[in-house]
């Protein structure tokens, strides 16, 4: 017996046993709105998609064309319209497709102060606002789905088509649903291991099964790819680590995800000399980065800072604003360093912040960490801040030359112009960026790729053009044209935007509140008709 059927017995019992106050109550009504509200809380939904990332975890070790995606997302809306996308092009599968939710984009999009930097300075508490708004439209997007599917099966039940009542029976019992796994960015924790905490257990309990934290200082962070990270010792970001580790079991989503992420690639900065309390431990190998000068005890001055490296007195260099320079060069070396011990402190997963994407020097980090950790899996910021296109016709150019091939055509400072965009060169770029997260994959081991500003992006791109023209020459037709005719002819739902804002389901429950009673909104003078 399927759910739905139990669901269908168990309400009736229960109706039943009401007697005459409830005979106005249907059990089937009752059944289908249990059906469209699966998930009852956000630790349900924190608890079933970390099984489904372990599960993939698990796939991906067995075969590592199983990799996972994601796109990033700035509203409920946008992550809604992602998965409804997913389920009409692949067959109504969501498998190994996830939502991320972008630290930046929250800063960006979603702040009371207005667009902020990606610098933690907007309201800790709007990143689990954002992981509860997405999951409400998920949800959402389950209970119109499968309220369509039921004005299916009452129409074949009506018509007495059996067959058809029997397909439409067997779509509700086999529904797939919306929910999907949200890796979600907690930047550096917003404070202290307990802030993180803190902030974790709203996050999870709002349904995130996924945590991304990073090793830069809370009060000093940067975005990914600008300039000036400072990165803290292992013990300070090793205790935040535990703390999400914590807030999931304390919250009892033991499968719950944390993936570290190291900014140390482009990092040449940190706040803190590191405790050492042995030779060679954490502390004494972060400390030997820094870039420091032999002095003698004469040597010193007022406020010198001096630490003892080997028996001999080393002064770290220190600038104006109190920070500690590493030493250049070493930014590749410390990233290894960081998932190793970032692995031995229990995280699940890994991020390397990078500065091209370059499959190459990517697989050579994770080889060193895959040395001690075989089974290191990486996350990988497909970012917007590269320049895909450049980036990759140089890739391709600088193999040719290690070719011997003839690239006198191309002048390599000058790639990205238009001139060379149908060019051999061009084509090859292309297919690199295609093949992209299949061969870094394979070569580095990456478990998910995620594109974080995405909707940012297409957001801007869209209305632009639908500007262009709509205030220009093309008037009306520029958005008749350009939005609604392409929408009807591609079968976007949201062209009927008022059943996509729920107006039919609330047209179901006016009816099992009311009966014929019901004042319904899906009347012959809704103008949504028009689409049908």
């Amino acid at each position: 017996m399927s759910q739905y059927a139990k669901d269908i017995d168990t309400a009736a019992t229960l109706i039943n046993s009401q007697g005459s106050p409830w005979d106005a109550i249907s059990a089937e009504s009752v059944a289908r709105m249990r059906a469209q509200n699966k998930f009852k809380t956000g630790l349900d939904i924190a608890r079933y998609t970390a099984d489904i990332m372990r599960a993939d975890m698990a796939a991906f070790d067995a075969d590592k064309t199983k990799y996972t995606q994601s796109l990033g997302c700035w509203h409920g809306f946008i992550g809604q319209q992602k998965l409804i996308s997913i389920k009409k092009h692949f067959g109504g599968k969501t498998d190994r497709r996830y939502l991320y939710l972008s630290g930046w984009m929250v800063a960006a999009l979603r702040s009371d102060f207005g667009p902020l930097p990606d610098q933690s300075m907007h309201e800790k508490t709007a990143v689990a606002s954002l992981v509860e708004e997405l999951y409400t439209f998920l949800r959402q997007a389950d209970a119109r789905e499968l309220g369509g599917l039921f004005r299916e099966l009452d129409a074949a039940r009506e018509a007495g088509d059996s067959a058809a009542e029997a397909a439409a029976q067997d779509k509700i019992d086999n529904h797939v649903t919306h929910v999907v796994p949200i890796i979600a960015d907690i930047d550096a924790g917003f404070g202290n291991a307990e802030a993180t905490y803190l902030m974790a257990k709203q996050m999870i309990e709002a349904g995130a099964c996924c945590l991304q934290i990073e090793n830069q200082v809370a009060d000093e962070k940067q975005c990914g790819h600008q300039d000036g990270k400072v990165t803290v010792p292992h013990s300070d970001f090793h205790a935040k680590i535990r703390a999400l580790r914590y807030a999931f079991l304390e919250l009892g989503v033991d499968n719950g995800v944390i993936v570290a992420r190291t900014d140390s690639e482009g990092a040449g900065l940190t706040k803190e000399i590191a405790v050492v309390k042995q030779p060679g431990d954490q502390g004494d190998v972060y400390n030997s980065y820094l870039d420091v000068e032999e002095v003698s005890p004469e040597d010193t001055a007022e406020g010198d800072v001096l630490i003892s490296r080997n028996g001999k007195l080393v002064r770290p260099k220190r600038l104006a604003s109190g920070l500690y320079e590493f030493r250049k060069g070493t930014g590749e070396e410390r990233c290894v360093f960081d998932c190793v011990e970032a692995i031995n402190a229990g995280a699940d997963l890994l991020w390397i912040e990078t500065a091209t994407p370059n499959v190459a020097d990517i697989a050579g980090m994770m080889n060193e960490v895959r040395k001690v950790h075989p089974d290191a899996k990486l996350v990988y910021n497909n970012s917007p801040s590269f320049n895909w296109t450049l980036n990759f016709r140089q890739q391709a150019y600088d193999s040719w030359v290690a070719e011997g091939k003839d690239v006198s055509a191309y002048d390599r400072a000058n790639l990205m112009s238009a001139e060379y965009d149908d060019s051999e060169l061009s084509a090859e770029a292309d297919a690199r960026i295609r093949t992209f997260q299949a061969d870094s994959s394979r070569e580095a081991n990456i478990f998910h790729h995620l594109i974080t500003l995405p909707t940012y992006h297409t957001a801007a791109l869209s209305t632009d053009n639908l500007a262009k023209e709509y205030f220009g020459e093309q008037g009306m037709l520029g958005y008749v044209a350009g939005v609604q005719r392409k929408e009807i002819r591609q079968g976007i739902a949201c062209v009927k935007h008022q059943n996509m804002s729920g107006s039919d389901m609330g047209d179901d429950h006016k009816e099992y509140y009311a009966g014929e009673a019901a004042l319904k909104a899906g009347g012959a003078k809704n103008t949504s008709n028009q689409f049908s």
